[in-house]
């Protein structure tokens, strides 16, 4: 039952999502008529993006695809640099840093150069025809967070959403998450439903592909997250493994995320026996002097025989490059790898993102003017 307070926020958030909503509609009509114009050019672009703001686990998805065609294909990655402290063309280097190209771009390059290319522009027409003109042979560029980006139009289209959170729950902003009404997911090609339960049934699943009713054309897929060996950030300062199995219900460990929505992150280690601690900020959070202090304090106050902090893949990127991180934490902090998983055997398709991305790749090719 809504409070009071609820209950006044919506009235005076409803009217505002209304007119957000108008905007956005009048914003997708104008490129439906052709009057604001999609770019499509000849190198297949992937489009991977949302319907939501944060939290479907784009980045891990982008990862997934790239982990799975970059030794086929010659691939540059292309973003926004979303918080970056840059602006124009940069394509990242060994001298990149999270400031200069943005934490999810820095994370992809590290862990796939040089195996692809990372670029991040703003303006995304740019981008892609200054990759081209760099990189001539190049096979596809995976445009991120792309689905609002409506200026270039995409060989496929990805959209993600979060089991948790269906859009068909969800109210357009800022009442609810939704950038977009539901109705433009009909622009995607591809919908990945992300994070699943690891318990959730083909009946569970069943009722969430009925609740999205995609187009015939539109292929669903679902997936849900493995969660891998605990890394150090430090690996050079810590002499610790990162096995929480030799943790007991006598040391503690404190869970430090600066990510969209933690619940999946701080649920992962409800059923380990140690005590936990829990210090959330908000998505990209760049962490200050002042928040390194409070982290510091939090995990001195915090009571074990041994202790450990224990964080995000995003945030680790952050943190590895901040200033204010004192050596002497160095040695127990660590991040918690993810990876994408598809769930197999699935209804009447093998729930396999790949050779249909790749089919979508050929596709284009062979419509290519001779």
């Amino acid at each position: 039952m809504k409070s009071t307070v609820d209950k006044i926020l919506t009235a005076i958030l409803t009217p505002m999502s209304w007119l957000y909503g108008v905007v956005m509609w009048g914003r997708n009509k104008l490129f439906d008529a052709g009057i604001l114009s999609e770019v499509e050019y000849d190198i297949p672009v992937i489009g991977v993006g949302n319907l939501t703001i944060g939290g479907t686990g784009k980045t891990p998805h982008v990862e997934y695809i790239i982990g799975s065609l970059c030794h086929d294909y010659k691939i540059a990655m292309l973003s926004r640099g979303y918080k970056r402290k840059t602006r124009g063309f940069i394509l990242a280097n060994h001298r990149s840093t999270p400031e200069s190209i943005g934490d999810e771009p820095w994370q992809i390059y590290n862990k796939f150069s040089p195996n692809i290319k990372v670029a991040v522009c703003e303006n995304r027409r740019k981008g892609i025809e200054e990759l081209t003109r760099l990189f001539p042979d190049l096979d596809m560029i995976i445009l991120d967070d792309s689905f609002q980006h409506r200026w270039v139009k995409p060989t496929a289209s990805i959209c993600l959403m979060e089991y948790g959170r269906p859009v068909y729950q969800d109210k357009l902003l800022p009442l609810g998450r939704l950038r977009e009404s539901t109705f433009e997911l009909n622009r995607a090609d591809m919908v990945i439903v992300t994070k699943c339960p690891d318990n959730a049934t083909q009946i569970e699943l069943r009722i969430v592909a009925n609740e999205l009713n995609l187009m015939k054309f539109q292929k669903l897929y679902f997936s849900r997250y493995n969660y891998e060996e605990l890394k150090p950030i430090f690996p050079d300062e810590n002499p610790y493994s990162g096995s929480l199995l030799h943790l007991g219900s006598n040391d503690s460990v404190l869970l430090l995320t600066g990510i969209a929505h933690p619940r999946y992150f701080v649920r992962h280690f409800r059923e380990f026996p140690f005590n936990k601690r829990v210090m959330h900020y908000a998505d990209h959070h760049n962490f200050s002097r002042r928040d390194i202090a409070d982290i510091e304090q939090r995990f001195r106050d915090m009571k074990g025989e041994r202790k450990m902090i224990i964080t995000t893949e995003k945030d680790a990127v952050r943190l590895s490059h901040n200033p204010y991180f004192p050596s002497e934490l160095k040695p127990f902090i660590f991040y918690q790898p993810i990876s994408v998983q598809m769930i197999e055997g699935l209804f009447d398709h093998d729930n396999d993102l790949i050779p249909d991305i790749k089919e979508a790749i050929s596709q284009s090719r062979n419509n290519l003017p001779s």
